[in-house]
């Protein structure tokens, strides 16, 4: 893996001297309150959890246990914190606020969302789309939880998604393949053609999200589109992001594919997917699919072989 560059490492740290700065971490006192922004986040691991070790938390947030066990007992002589002997084990004990705690951590919490409304609120809807997509980003790239903690759901396409589509699989499958212009181009008709021919009863695009965010997509269409009974359906544009792969997400978009086409009553299910994408492969061989032909081209500035799938229902 290559070392980051200079510039790369400079623009990191800028962002974080401006976010610091827009959120207000550097004040000694967080939110106008007398807490500074680790105090703050500690009462908020025990607002918000169940049955919460100080261990717990120093190891989640990753404190010093000195540092952390100072801080308890601040909280502690200022009535804010309680602590209740485990049942199970008498030798832990779980932590909790008080009355006075809980009163005083959901107004600076309260503040907190006021704050951060407001910063939203300056913004048009479309850039707070973009805003909190991009800190999903950052998230989902930096974070060292497994990826299994997300959650994903399905849902039909909103304004932009189409769009989204072309522009996703132009931007990853140049990145991955080298697949140029032509094959996005290709990937808009699909999507043209899907909107001038809908037909909702025998058709549907499902896009996929994860904790919010778009994941992926796949349509199912008529293979003929001209044809009045239509036996044989099409899978087209399965994709997924980077950060939502090993969720079983393709799979599912998959087998969601296959469920509709057997509700309205298809005989088969056909696709058209590359020798090189082998995951989407291995999801159509394990579900059912066989292949019947192959050809290889050069069409979109990079080599690919395409392979022709099929599934009996």
């Amino acid at each position: 893996m290559a070392a980051p560059s200079q510039s790369h490492i400079a623009s990191v740290r800028r962002f974080n001297r401006f976010y610091t700065r827009e959120v207000g971490v550097l004040r000694k006192n967080f939110l106008d309150t007398h807490w500074s922004l680790a105090e703050m986040r500690v009462l908020f691991e025990i607002a918000n959890g169940k049955d919460v070790a100080a261990s717990d938390i120093g190891k989640g947030l990753g404190l010093d246990a000195a540092y952390l066990s100072r801080m308890l007992q601040k909280f502690e002589q200022e009535g804010l914190v309680t602590r209740t002997r485990s049942k199970a084990d008498a030798r832990v004990t779980f932590l909790g606020l008080s009355a006075k705690g809980r009163k005083q951590f959901m107004t600076a919490n309260e503040r907190q969302v006021q704050q951060t409304t407001g910063m939203l609120e300056r913004l048009k809807l479309a850039d707070r789309e973009q805003l909190v997509e991009a800190m999903g980003v950052i998230e989902a790239l930096l974070s060292d939880h497994a990826p299994a903690e997300s959650r994903y759901t399905l849902r039909e396409p909103g304004p932009g998604d189409l769009g989204w589509m072309v522009q996703r699989h132009g931007e990853l499958y140049d990145e991955e393949y080298g697949w140029r212009g032509p094959f996005e181009g290709m990937c808009a008709g699909i999507v043209s053609d899907f909107v001038k021919t809908f037909d909702p009863k025998l058709e549907k695009c499902w896009i996929a999200e994860v904790d919010g965010r778009r994941a992926g997509c796949v349509m199912l269409v008529k293979d003929d589109p001209k044809a009045k009974k239509a036996n044989v359906a099409r899978i087209r544009l399965l994709l997924l992001e980077p950060f939502a792969r090993g969720l079983g997400l393709g799979r599912r978009l998959v087998e969601e594919c296959i469920a509709f086409s057997r509700a309205r009553g298809y005989r088969r299910v056909t696709l058209w997917t590359h020798k090189e994408l082998t995951v989407a492969r291995a999801i159509y061989a394990k579900l059912g699919f066989v292949k019947t032909a192959e050809e290889s081209h050069a069409d979109w500035h990079g080599k690919a072989t395409s392979e022709f799938w099929d599934l009996d229902l």
